[in-house]
């Protein structure tokens, strides 16, 4: 979603603070996008819904959701203007720890973007300085920072660019659909938006892209990722932190059911190894 692309890029200048509204006393507001898995849906199919599920349990608070689009024209930043800074809602499922856009808590997971390609062709891919890569058709998400690392190569101009982030009603499978359909040899994107449907691709291989390259300064391709609230809202932060540390194994177990691989964490457990990335 074009709002994926805001969480893993470098974050430019934050939003202006919008009022917040009264927080609802025994009720957390979670601000989702109806229609757009494996992130989330209105039938709360999606790894955010279990997770806001997991945490509304444990505040002993009822779940209600603030639904927009997040794919919608603004893209992430005006969902969260028009959501979580209005104080239509409490919080929101994702967001990179240390966002300038919102406060954020401590991680709960860590995830990386990957190479996708069939395991029958055999590249030796492990990195975007692999030599193979000039000699292949890459996909890529546009607008994240896997563009600006192939523009650095001199790569993007023959690359297909994917807009899944920008397009409501896609989905992430049709990345890996391109893969398997053989109209690019290898696609490059979030693993998050992905992870839930390689099941049904198992002849697809997927490796982190690693924040490393042959020359010049390190780049960032794997993420912590965290909650979100209003910025100031110490008091939920520090609730939602408390949830997340006592319930780390529930919300790795969860997270593992829906296919999110915890690339650059060590340990594989959500809201540890941020120093891994």
């Amino acid at each position: 979603m074009k709002y994926r692309r805001s969480i893993v890029a470098v974050i430019a200048a934050c939003l202006l603070a919008g009022a917040t509204g009264a927080r609802a006393e025994g009720t957390l507001r979670v601000c989702s996008d109806p229609a757009y898995l494996p992130y989330s849906n209105q039938a709360g199919e999606g790894f955010e819904n279990a997770v806001a599920e997991v945490v509304a349990r444990a505040l002993h608070e009822k779940l209600e959701y603030v639904w927009y689009d997040t794919r919608a024209k603004g893209g992430f930043d005006q969902f969260l203007a028009q959501t979580l800074d209005k104080g239509e809602c409490d919080m929101v499922m994702s967001l990179p720890y240390g966002s300038r856009q919102d406060q954020t808590t401590d991680p709960y997971y860590v995830s990386s973007y990957v190479f996708v390609f069939k395991k029958s062709k055999g590249y030796d891919i492990s990195s975007l300085d692999s030599p193979v890569l000039h000699k292949l058709k890459i996909g890529f998400e546009s607008d994240t920072p896997v563009q600006d690392g192939l523009q650095l190569r001199d790569m993007v101009i023959d690359a297909k660019a994917f807009d899944v982030a920008g397009t409501p009603g896609e989905s992430p499978r049709s990345m890996l659909q391109a893969v398997q359909d053989g109209s690019v040899d290898v696609m490059i994107t979030w693993e998050p938006s992905v992870g839930a449907y390689l099941k049904d691709y198992p002849g697809l291989e997927v490796v982190m892209v690693p924040n490393a390259r042959d020359m010049g300064p390190p780049e960032q391709y794997s993420f912590p990722m965290s909650m979100g609230v209003h910025e100031g809202n110490d008091a939920l932060m520090n609730k939602l932190n408390a949830v997340i540390k006592a319930h780390r194994s529930e919300l790795a177990r969860i997270l593992q059911q829906h296919g999110v691989r915890y690339f650059g964490s060590t340990s594989g457990n959500p809201g540890v190894d941020v120093g891994a990335q």
